[in-house]
């Protein structure tokens, strides 16, 4: 699907990834609706487009229901339509394990990652069903791939998104909605930030250092797969190795993993 002259909600618009996203889909000449919970970072993002009436932007928390039962209705009246969804907003907890974390910690992610795309899908698919023609995204992560220690609830919070993604192209293939889902390796964003999350960036980075895809350049992977209606992206060559190691040597990816970043598990 073309993006020019269509409409295009995203979440997590205000910064990192979502920002570049809203920036490129500008550029390509559609009009967007950009959600973010940072009123400040959403703000950043109207001063960095320069785009007018193409652009809107929408405070809101992803995981309030309520909230976002209401935000289609404010994107067609001032839009008249929605052509389609990004679903890229995404929060990290600490580094820990499992053992350490405290159950708001948990809830909280998954809170984010997981039901606030579930609240967005069933907020806004019944009016992409009634498109022409219409696109639907969500971002996983490398790291649904296979298990990241220290980000085992992140990465549970992404899987669950990537088989509710997975299960929607299986549900919506005889339909005009395309569906993709889309695996980000190391981005260079400041999603820690943004996440609430402090560490030590020196710390660990001999094993786990990679080099990091550029945030504007994951956001035209993305609206390239948007254009041609891929099921399926994987960004980085990070990403594209742990897929082939996870499904043909799933221990061999997960020992792998587990060694490099144990360094940012040592107390």
């Amino acid at each position: 699907m073309e993006p020019a002259d269509r409409v295009f909600v995203v979440t997590g618009g205000g910064n990192g990834i979502g920002r570049e996203v809203v920036l490129g889909l500008l550029r390509r000449g559609a009009r967007v609706a950009a959600v973010d919970l940072s009123e400040e970072g959403l703000a950043s993002t109207v001063g960095l487009a320069a785009a007018d009436d193409r652009l809107t932007t929408h405070k809101l928390n992803v995981a309030d229901r309520d909230a976002v039962g209401r935000l289609p209705a404010e994107v067609e009246g001032t839009f008249g339509r929605i052509d389609g969804l990004l679903n890229v907003a995404g929060i990290v907890h600490r580094f820990a394990r499992v053992n350490d974390l405290d159950f708001e910690e948990i809830e909280r992610v998954m809170a984010v990652n997981f039901w606030g795309v579930v609240n967005t899908v069933k907020a806004f698919l019944p009016i992409l069903l009634e498109r022409p023609e219409a696109s639907l995204v969500n971002v996983s992560s490398m790291g649904a791939l296979a298990p990241v220690p220290g980000q085992s609830a992140y990465g549970a919070s992404k899987a669950a998104v990537r088989l509710l993604t997975e299960g929607l192209y299986a549900e919506l293939r005889e339909t005009r909605v395309a569906v993709s889902v889309v695996f980000p390796g190391g981005v260079g964003t400041d999603i820690l930030t943004h996440s609430g999350v402090e560490m030590d960036r020196g710390k660990g980075s001999s094993g786990a250092a990679r080099k990091l895809t550029a945030a504007d350049e994951a956001a035209a992977q993305i609206l390239d797969a948007v254009e041609k209606g891929s099921f399926r992206v994987r960004i980085g060559g990070d990403a594209r190795l742990l897929d082939r190691l996870a499904r043909f040597m799933p221990q061999r990816a997960t020992v792998m993993i587990a060694d490099k970043m144990k360094s940012l598990l040592e107390s």
